[in-house]
């Protein structure tokens, strides 16, 4: 089986998703290509591809134009495939901001003319050692307003590995219907 990972990544957390996933294929047995979105340069390529497994971080309710714009020029081919959208944000962290999280996907759908096959809302990630002043007091009072996690505690990983790894697996093992 071939797999295509089309990710795209701000701070380093879809990036790091986007290897992880990579890893999961390789150990199953998958042959399988990273392309990243924001690189201007590289030609997608879905020739020869079973699957596609798509990976992109929220910031400020939307997915980056770049990866936006990829699948609203490459709709036709990726939805003549089995796909995976993961869905990356702090919301999808707590259970109160899924329905907001699942917002972004419904959003990025309307904007782009493009469904996947399936989808999966991935928490992120806080790394405040890259955060201005603005960008923390954004993250502090906008982002996990009213929520249990205060970034003066620093960087911290909220996605749940074991919970994305099954997502993969059940993925990869799906057959095409």
């Amino acid at each position: 089986m071939s797999v295509l990972i089309i990710y795209q990544s701000v701070e380093g957390q879809t990036r790091k998703i986007a290897r992880f996933a990579r890893d999961i294929v390789q150990k199953a047995g998958g042959e399988v290509v990273l392309f990243d979105a924001a690189d201007k340069t590289a030609q997608l390529s879905l020739e020869g591809v079973d699957k596609v497994i798509l990976a992109a971080p929220v910031h400020e309710r939307r997915h980056p134009r770049e990866f936006e714009l990829l699948l609203s020029a490459s709709k036709d081919d990726l939805m003549a495939r089995p796909s995976l959208l993961l869905s990356v944000s702090l919301s999808a962290a707590f259970p109160e901001g899924h329905e907001e999280a699942k917002e972004y996907l419904t959003e990025m759908e309307m904007r782009t003319g493009f469904k996947p096959g399936a989808e999966a809302l991935i928490a992120g990630a806080v790394r405040t050692e890259r955060y201005d002043y603005f960008a923390t007091q954004v993250i502090r009072h906008v982002v996990l307003r009213g929520r249990d996690y205060d970034p003066d505690q620093g960087a911290h990983e909220f996605t749940d590995w074991n919970a994305l790894e099954n997502t993969l697996r059940e993925f990869l093992d799906a057959r095409p219907a």
